[in-house]
């Protein structure tokens, strides 16, 4: 489809058949829930737990879709992209899973435990500076050195399509949501959940959570306009990337409020849900909840799901570890 601006845009079509020719690559995650959490917030929360998924992240759903959804000639030089790890990872999964290769561009910064997991899943790593533009540059010389297909992290029809999936199931086993509540950093995730949330049920506001410290999205949301920070400095490392033409659609249309939280509120988040919901996920995965405990007023009595995106930390170098 596309939008007014010519931009290529995914549609629920396409999020239905991302749904089949992901499915047998993909979990359909857990939905977890928590009196004490509910309790504590005032409202009825819903966790959709992808931490749970193979690759420990959502962004398996876009990058399965983006991989097998290649022609066989397309293949045949692998895939690329660049990433701070959960993509990274999740499209070496899914190029392992197909017998191809992939490359990807991660900061020198990421997470060891990212990079691991790149490299078990069978992904090369070209490192960068922790930087929007050496990210880019870099994997500019990558992508012609390679000539791999490029799958871009959020900005990609087919990865919004396949993250669209998340939402959809999310729907199906959870029934009389009044509201949605998901990361924000380039916009892939909540861009899925706009697309087929708007689709299958208008009246589920979403919202998007986002740290301080990296709130390009949220001035970008007031402003009406994309403002992209170049490095912010934020422990949620997944969240430090701005926003794109085609997630900005969705967001400036669809998403009803941005919310912010400090890195402290971010931290007491992740201990929070490890010692009410006993599953560990990562800082980016945190501001949900974080902005959920520091806006109660726009949550109070409403049945709410809460999309954990992805578990993969160090478990060694846990944020409210101290040394």
């Amino acid at each position: 489809m596309k939008d007014l601006d010519g931009l290529d845009l995914p549609t629920f079509e396409d999020v239905i058949a991302a749904h089949a020719r992901i499915a047998p690559h993909i979990r359909r995650t857990p939905v977890l829930v928590s009196e004490a959490l509910n309790a504590l917030t005032g409202a009825e929360l819903f966790f959709k737990c992808e931490n749970f998924q193979e690759a420990g992240a959502f962004k398996v759903r876009g990058a399965c879709n983006a991989v097998f959804g290649l022609d066989d000639e397309q293949a045949k030089l692998g895939v690329a992209t660049h990433s701070s790890g959960n993509h990274a990872l999740s499209l070496s999964y899914a190029a392992g899973r197909r017998g191809i290769p992939c490359t990807v561009v991660m900061p020198r910064t990421a997470p060891q435990a990212k990079k691991d997991a790149v490299i078990g899943y069978g992904g090369r790593i070209v490192e960068c500076e922790p930087s929007t533009s050496s990210r880019e540059a870099t994997f500019a010389r990558v992508q012609e050195e390679t000539g791999a297909e490029f799958v871009h992290p959020y900005n990609d029809p087919r990865v919004i399509a396949g993250q669209g999936t998340c939402s959809r199931e999310l729907a199906e086993q959870v029934e009389g949501l009044d509201a949605v509540i998901a990361p924000i950093g380039g916009g892939g995730m909540i861009s899925g959940c706009c697309l087929t949330l708007s689709t299958i049920a208008p009246h589920i506001k979403i919202y998007a959570a986002e740290p301080e410290q990296a709130d390009d999205a949220y001035r970008s949301f007031k402003a009406g306009h994309i403002i992209a920070d170049d490095a912010p400095d934020t422990i949620a490392d997944g969240l430090k990337v701005p926003l794109k033409d085609r997630t900005w659609h969705f967001v400036s249309n669809h998403v009803t409020d941005i919310l912010t939280c400090s890195e402290q509120e971010i931290i007491d988040a992740m201990k929070l849900t490890f010692k009410r919901l006993r599953v560990v996920m990562e800082p980016s995965c945190a501001p949900p909840l974080a902005a959920i405990l520091k806006n109660p007023e726009v949550f109070r009595g409403k049945r709410v799901g809460v999309i954990i995106t992805g578990g993969n930390v160090d478990l060694d170098r846990l944020p409210w570890i101290k040394g």
